[in-house]
């Protein structure tokens, strides 16, 4: 049971880490929910306008998926770039052929103006 003693002590120390910073400024706080203006909407000082559930354009979409591709990118190659001497020749060229698709579709994207501002 000693060899889990680091491991259950460093689960106890970060669960308390996390937690008592969410909890602490509860005790502090003011009764928030007795004050109707603080449930009403707020929408940069004037009443709400439109419905919430609007369509947005493409171009919101289109930016998403702009920048979710550096991503798996970064994911991907973390373990490739700490420890490049321990890799084979087959994990080497797979990571290359994993960052020339990824260079083929950023230069894809830019081609068809993904990132251009109207």
């Amino acid at each position: 049971m000693s060899e889990f003693e680091p491991i259950s002590f460093y689960l106890v120390s970060c669960s308390l880490v996390s937690l008592i910073p969410l909890g602490l400024p509860f005790p502090f706080s003011s009764n928030s929910w007795t004050y109707p203006e603080k449930l009403s909407a707020y929408e940069c000082g004037f009443d709400p306008s439109g419905d919430a559930r609007s369509r947005f354009d493409i171009r919101f979409y289109l930016v998403s998926i702009l920048f979710i591709i550096p991503d798996p990118e970064v994911t991907f190659s973390f373990p490739w770039a700490v420890s490049p001497n321990k890799i084979d020749p087959f994990g080497s060229w797979s990571m290359m052929a994993f960052l020339l698709i990824l260079t083929i579709g950023s230069l894809y994207e830019w081609k068809r103006g993904a990132s251009d501002r109207e």
